[in-house]
């Protein structure tokens, strides 16, 4: 057998066993391998006509998530709630083909991200105060739902900042996480692994919600922009 040939099985050997031990070790709540999009539901938003699309791409025997926008913006949400408190982790691996020139993750206008992945976390009525009971049922009253509580999200943001996590400049109820920045790696498959719990406290200074949703999004509506992107599997575990 050829050396090159005895280097690629070793590798798809570690990389097979590295896969069964993290199964073995950890509890699983929900595994995507984006075979289909059968998990998850679109996510639009008010006052944005133009979609991102959404499609499951094949390669051999692997398929991915591919995500297109070109100056448009909508999301996947999955059709899945967990608690954070009893899996607090998320792991995915992502790839982008290219980050937005007039991106900029603390301003309005440049407040778009190549790839991102939500963590979406569920106001509860029984645990709000007085006030807040009333801003959320004025909303819930215009839209037919609930707005979420608060969310983390994690970004491929375009250029470098002095902090990793940002205030989303339409909500303070959203912070920004960025997990990659620049073009330094478009094009290359990267590994990502949170703690939910541990960046919530971080983020907003205490406990998180404890049912939360994730949603993955690829937008372009504020910088007029377009990209394509690809997410690999996302997993959430203890």
């Amino acid at each position: 057998m050829k050396p090159g040939i005895i280097i690629i099985s070793s590798l798809l050997i570690l990389f097979l066993l590295n896969e069964y031990l993290h199964a073995y070790t950890h509890k699983v709540f929900f595994r995507e391998d984006f075979n289909n999009l059968e998990n998850w539901r679109p996510l639009f938003f008010p006052k944005i006509n133009k979609h991102t699309l959404y499609t499951i791409e094949k390669e051999g025997i692997n398929s991915y998530l591919k995500a297109e926008s070109n100056a448009s913006a909508s999301g996947l949400l999955l059709n899945k709630e967990f608690n954070v408190y009893d899996y607090p982790n998320v792991r995915w691996r992502w790839k982008i083909r290219n980050v937005y020139r007039k991106g900029n993750a603390g301003e309005k206008s440049g407040d778009d991200y190549p790839i991102r992945v939500y963590v979406i976390f569920k106001y509860d009525p029984a645990v709000a105060s007085f006030g807040t009971k009333l801003k959320y049922g004025i909303a819930r009253a215009i839209y037919g739902e609930y707005p979420p509580h608060s969310s983390l999200n994690y970004i491929w943001e375009s250029r470098t900042h002095d902090k990793n996590i940002i205030i989303s400049p339409f909500a303070s109820e959203s912070k920004m996480l960025v997990l990659e920045s620049g073009d330094e790696n478009a094009g290359k498959w990267i590994e990502e692994k949170i703690d939910i719990i541990k960046d919530y406290k971080k983020a907003f200074g205490e406990d998180p919600p404890s049912i939360a949703g994730l949603a993955i999004m690829n937008d372009s509506d504020n910088t007029g922009e377009s990209s394509i992107s690809h997410i690999d599997y996302i997993e959430v575990y203890q």
